[in-house]
């Protein structure tokens, strides 16, 4: 049997700053990646690519042009260029990948509403299968 050296035993790390002032809770809430308000105490929220969206005023802000430009084409469906300054202030208020999201729901949207007052009519083949 061979003794245990302390030699091989990593001596323990001092608690990270960080750590050190929070209490048991505080620790689990700060392990799970939130901290008051939300996020980690301290860290300014993100921007860029890693920008996680807009804060309330934004997203407010960002839906009311969605809404607007929505109205737009509902109003004007056969002379959609018209619309055209109320596309361009939506697409600066909201983030790229909400904008994707939102011009997919509306075509899914309108699709369905086509359904229900239409009904289904499947495509014609022509007998090949």
């Amino acid at each position: 049997m061979v003794a245990n050296s302390g030699a091989s035993r990593r001596p323990a790390s001092p608690p990270h700053p960080a750590h050190a002032r929070r209490s048991a809770s505080e620790l689990l809430t700060f392990a799970a990646g939130l901290g008051r308000a939300g996020r980690l105490s301290g860290v300014p929220p993100y921007r860029g690519s890693d920008h996680v969206g807009p804060d309330d005023g934004g997203r407010k802000a960002c839906w009311a042009a969605r809404d607007e430009f929505w109205r737009c084409l509902d109003t004007h469906t056969e002379d959609a260029p018209r619309c055209e300054k109320l596309r361009r202030s939506f697409e600066s208020l909201c983030p790229q990948q909400w904008v994707k999201y939102f011009d997919k729901r509306r075509d899914f949207l309108k699709y369905k509403e086509k359904l229900e007052t239409e009904g289904f009519h499947p495509a014609e083949t022509d007998g090949k299968s």
